[in-house]
């Protein structure tokens, strides 16, 4: 059971072959007994996800149930859940518990999904790796020597060691599709503004990006038809009619134009990963797609330009951060001066802090417009990258990331090495176009490989048929860790 996926779940319970609350027990079973060795959650409060799954076995009892009423599903700690604690990953936040839903959490609840519990994260979503979470790191469970990705690391981790059969994620440079390629399991990022940033923790407002992480394109299809839509509290939601995109899964792939860009299966790419890529697209030609060379010539800069604006954006976003509302407060200080500085230099960790001063730095009078302005520049000229290259093909395809998943503090101490992990997912969210990763096959030491495929905008729908028709063909989405 624990391995089963968002459709067979639901199919199950339509046919009452389970329950809501059966499922739940099952998968809070799973967490009591391998979340010590993974520490993929921070929260788990058995009570509330019971009493949620009793809902919903009543709603279908009573006829009202929706498609994946009583299915559970697990969420980032960055989303504000009510009488949930959600901290962030940080101390800053170690003791706050919400008071209101976010958008997506209560899309969720109006599905009849019960909450299995809050995930593990990079701090405020800071990191590729899941190791600057207050909490303590995340482990792989394809080798938990070996790190998940990030900063969606512990939903990444539970559900592919089938601790929950989906999660949430948030992607503001990768950190929904890298952590799905390191731990084999798929991971969509939508366009810009298709899922409400309200009630998600803000790291860099115009990156963030909510999606869903499952074990297949067809589960993240159902998954973001109930993520999506318009709400009036996000200023940055997009006004748009709601669409099934699950809806083309089932369409042949003749006549698919994929575009594979030149820049992306150069210099840094392992030798396992290009090849297992190069199966891929091997296997997408027998399924009638046929493939074309594309240019994105400004990608190669695009991880110097996100660590000017992201950095800029969470700069001016943890300024709320104060110890003075919530959260957070240093014991001992002499005045309000003294508090603020105590609180932050206690409360963030070395990476938050480091891209606090980074941002703050580029923000200032002096460097405003030589870093901030020129990074927004470039950020048009990736965006302009895209749609020329869109001319020419339906789709894009590429690693998800350069490497498979390496230690835990291999690169604790080379931040540089660490921000080049996002170097193929980075020009996605500046761009604010959709993206997925999938696995597509495993290197030389166990280890699985993603593989990443980039729509243009509200291209989802399309995007996710090429991912589907590609996990018919082949199972490298079906194999789990030994062990779970």
């Amino acid at each position: 059971m624990s391995q089963q996926t968002i459709k067979n779940l639901a199919d199950l319970l339509a046919s009452g072959k389970t329950s809501s609350v059966e499922l739940c027990q099952d998968y809070l079973a799973r967490i009591g007994a391998r979340n010590p060795e993974l520490n993929a959650f921070i929260t788990v409060d058995p009570d509330k996800t019971l009493a949620e799954a009793r809902a919903a076995d009543a709603a279908r009892a009573a006829g009202s149930a929706g498609p994946l009423t009583g299915v559970p599903v697990a969420h980032k700690d960055i989303f504000c859940a009510e009488g949930w604690l959600t901290t962030c990953g940080s101390r800053m936040l170690h003791n706050f518990v919400s008071p209101y839903d976010a958008h997506v959490i209560s899309q969720f609840k109006a599905a009849g999904m019960p909450t299995l519990g809050k995930t593990n994260m990079d701090e405020f979503a800071m990191g590729s790796s899941n190791e600057t979470s207050h909490f303590g790191a995340v482990k792989n469970p394809w080798d938990v020597a070996r790190v998940p990705g990030g900063s969606s690391g512990g939903s990444a981790a539970c559900v592919a060691a089938g601790l929950a059969p989906a999660a949430t994620g948030t992607d503001t440079g990768g950190s929904i599709r890298q952590p799905a390629a390191l731990t084999g399991i798929t991971g969509l990022k939508p366009t810009y503004g298709v899922v409400s940033r309200y009630g998600m923790i803000a790291f860099a407002s115009s990156l963030d990006q909510a999606g869903p992480m499952a074990r297949t394109a067809e589960d993240c299809a159902l998954l973001l038809n109930v993520m999506a839509g318009f709400d009036e509290r996000d200023s940055t939601s997009l006004e748009r009619e709601n669409e099934d995109y699950a809806r083309d899964l089932a369409k042949p792939l003749n006549g698919l134009r994929i575009g594979l860009p030149k820049e992306f299966f150069g210099a840094g790419l392992t030798g396992d990963t290009a090849q297992a890529v190069q199966a891929a697209i091997n296997e997408f030609r027998k399924l009638g797609a046929t493939t074309v060379e594309v240019s994105l010539p400004n990608s190669g800069l695009s991880v110097a330009a996100y660590y000017v604006i992201a950095p800029a954006e969470a700069s001016s976003n943890l300024s709320r951060f104060d110890g003075v509302r919530y959260g957070y407060r240093t014991k001992d200080y002499t005045d309000l001066t003294d508090m603020y500085e105590k609180t932050r230099a206690e409360g963030f960790g070395a990476e938050v802090k480091r891209r606090i001063l980074i941002g703050t730095y580029v923000l200032s009078h002096g460097y405003y417009d030589a870093y901030y302005i020129q990074a927004q520049k470039l950020r048009r000229l990736i965006a302009q990258d895209f749609a020329k290259a869109y001319e020419q093909c339906d789709v894009i395809l590429g690693p998800t990331a350069p490497t498979t998943a390496f230690k835990l503090g291999e690169k604790a101490d080379d931040p540089v090495q660490m921000y080049l992990s996002d170097i193929y997912t980075i020009a996605v969210n500046l761009a604010g176009l959709p993206g997925i990763s999938m696995p597509c096959g495993f290197d030389a030491q166990g280890l699985p490989i993603g593989l990443q495929l980039i729509g243009d905008y509200f291209a989802e729908a399309r995007m996710l048929n090429v991912a589907h028709q590609y996990q018919l063909a082949t199972d490298w989405h079906q194999r789990t860790p030994g062990g779970y």
